[in-house]
């Protein structure tokens, strides 16, 4: 499969509903719409990971299963399926993001309950920058948590059954992304040097698309 730059949703696995959701999202603009438009998958009976599928047929999803589903439809409109993971200090919760191009400049699709971490541009000359696009933002409380990024995965890596149409949660792929390289940021010393956020900004943060949940803050 990866050899073919545009595959039909046919060879992906996926039926002909199931595909024409996906191949209508003919931009990355409308595929943010489309993810942003999901409620958040909060996760109430147990940590889930599912694949496309599994949030077609839910029309639920939290950051990692809208990024298997943004990118599946980027790779049915003829651009690869790219993600990048962002990774938080002990205590915060991890992102993904969705990668497109345009040009020489990277953007990102993203779903988060939060508007802070979402939609970006394509006018980010390296993944390093486009990262740092999250940093000040990135927050937990009063805090500023985000670490590391990875370089970009490339899910044609993957055999579609394993992320695409799995019935199943999608552990392994999540595994590869957490193993993938990941890059420094900030240094030890820089984080010991942080400011904290001022009242505006926390109260700012605390926004959220879909809220009457306890875990809502943290997607």
């Amino acid at each position: 499969m990866t050899a073919r730059r545009r595959p039909t949703y046919a060879q992906l696995g996926l039926d002909e509903a199931e595909g024409r959701v996906l191949r209508a999202l003919a931009t990355p603009r409308q595929i943010q719409d489309y993810i942003a438009s999901l409620p958040a998958n909060f996760e109430p009976d147990g940590a889930t990971l599912r694949s496309v599928r599994g949030v077609l047929k839910h029309r639920k999803a939290h950051c990692l299963e809208a990024a298997f589903t943004a990118a599946c439809a980027l790779w049915l409109n003829g651009e690869p399926p790219l993600l990048m993971d962002l990774t938080a200090a002990k205590g915060d919760a991890d992102h993904v993001v969705t990668l497109f191009r345009r040009g020489r400049c990277w953007g990102a699709i993203s779903k988060s309950n939060h508007v802070w971490l979402r939609w970006r541009d394509p006018v980010y000359r390296s993944l390093r920058e486009l990262a740092m696009s999250y940093f000040h933002e990135y927050t937990d409380g009063t805090h500023k948590t985000l670490r590391t990024y990875s370089r970009a995965v490339d899910l044609r890596r993957f055999a579609p059954e394993t992320w695409v149409t799995n019935d199943e949660d999608c552990w392994d792929v999540g595994a590869a992304l957490d193993d993938a390289r990941h890059y420094r940021l900030i240094s030890p010393a820089q984080a010991a040097r942080l400011e904290l956020r001022d009242e505006i900004e926390v109260k700012a943060g605390r926004i959220l698309q879909y809220g009457g949940h306890k875990r809502a803050k943290i997607y």
